[in-house]
């Protein structure tokens, strides 16, 4: 039992228990796992846009956000692919995404979408990659 900085009784150190945290996610990034990003058919091994999921993964998830999987995000000229979505929020899809490099980039933009109520993150707040990378803005759906 840990204590907040009123002296009130929490289950975490952060002040929330584990469901009020997973009620506080708000935004999901969408991984194609089915992503080839260009290269030829490895056969059995990973694909690299599965090979970005389990990266993202263990990178540590950003609060307010939950990484899922999808089959195809039909942007295969431009993979690896990922998209942000949330509900009341502009959707975005990114693609040319490096498994390698870019992992930190993606949870930082996520991290920076889930903190907005709209969906859109000031230009310059946005790191590099989803400046540059993205190929599509997509509104908002209608409540």
């Amino acid at each position: 039992m840990f204590r907040d900085q009123l002296g009130q009784a929490s289950l975490s150190p952060r002040g929330h228990s584990a469901r009020e945290r997973k009620a506080r996610v708000t935004v999901t990034l969408h991984v194609c796992i089915t992503c080839r990003r260009g290269l030829p058919d490895a056969g059995d091994g990973p694909r690299p846009g599965a090979e970005l999921h389990a990266a993202l993964l263990g990178g540590g998830v950003p609060e307010g956000v939950r990484i899922v999987p999808a089959e195809c995000l039909s942007a295969c000229d431009n993979g690896c692919n990922i998209a942000l979505s949330g509900p009341g929020r502009w959707s975005y899809v990114y693609g040319h995404m490096d498994p390698a490099k870019d992992v930190p980039d993606i949870l930082a933009g996520a991290a920076a979408y889930a903190k907005t109520t709209d969906g859109i993150v000031p230009w310059r707040e946005r790191p590099q990659i989803f400046r540059k990378q993205s190929l599509a803005r997509i509104p908002p759906m209608e409540t």
